[in-house]
């Protein structure tokens, strides 16, 4: 882990970066150290050594990996969000009959 004047320092499949912004050095680490493992998994199962082609095949897997937690989270939101309505249904009811 290296800072300097030119970002933070990351090797991704074997290859240096220099990343600039606001994100916390250690985070940026985790994000590259898990993208590192994911070519790494993918190279091992294709046996393919073109690093681009590897970088598009995990970039489709961590796309996927997103749209699944995409769509979890939002059936959870719609059965919390049914589920408030539906306390706050019996809420009013119980209010009105307290009356």
């Amino acid at each position: 882990m290296a800072k300097d004047a030119e970002g933070i320092r990351v090797v991704i499949y074997d290859q240096e970066y220099f990343v600039r912004g606001d994100l916390n050095e250690e985070y940026i680490q985790k994000l590259a150290k898990y993208l590192d493992v994911k070519m790494r998994a993918i190279a091992g199962r294709t046996r393919t050594v073109d690093s681009l082609r590897v970088a598009v095949l995990a970039a489709l897997n961590v796309a996927d990996e997103y749209h699944q937690v995409k769509a979890k989270y939002e059936e959870t939101t719609q059965r919390v969000d049914e589920k408030v309505e539906e306390c706050s249904r019996i809420l009013d009811r119980f209010l009105k009959e307290a009356v």
